[in-house]
């Protein structure tokens, strides 16, 4: 029997990597259990009126937060808020399919155009690798906002 997995982030600010990985990969911050959002509405609104109603001290809103694939293929991401800072390399990373079956020139320029939006995110680039067949179509390795290491594949 397969089971689902949840892929967790240690975080300093979780509602805004969440918000950077919810942009990179189109997912969407699901609304607070119960509540049912009209279409068009803030979800981080949403849950910010939830917890006050909780109770919840602004000061603890931002302890944690997760984004969800609208179509329900890919995992969902969570973000808890930690005090340390990042320490060393990844050990798991996520690779990012941004062109997904094409190969060569077409391939780079295609993880470019990527590279460079991510960067506008708020990504920082931090190496290519250019094709090598037949074991490697190339890559960019990149980080996130908060330096964890991902690559766009």
């Amino acid at each position: 029997m397969s089971r689902e997995i949840q892929v967790t982030f240690d975080a300093h600010d979780p509602a805004a990597l969440s918000s950077f990985w919810r942009d990179v990969l189109g997912y969407v911050h699901p609304g607070p259990p119960g509540v049912d959002l009209p279409a068009g509405a803030d979800p981080l609104a949403a849950w910010d009126d939830f917890l006050d109603r909780a109770g919840v001290p602004p000061e603890q809103r931002n302890t944690r937060s997760a984004i969800e694939d609208p179509d329900g293929h890919g995992p969902r991401l969570f973000f808890q808020q930690v005090p340390e800072d990042k320490a060393g390399k990844n050990r798991v990373h996520l690779d990012v399919r941004a062109a997904p079956g094409v190969r060569g020139e077409e391939r780079m320029a295609a993880l470019e155009a990527e590279c460079d939006r991510l960067v506008a995110l708020g990504a920082k680039r931090v190496s290519r690798a250019e094709p090598e067949p037949p074991l490697s179509l190339g890559f960019i390795v990149m980080t996130d906002p908060e330096g964890n290491e991902f690559c766009l594949d």
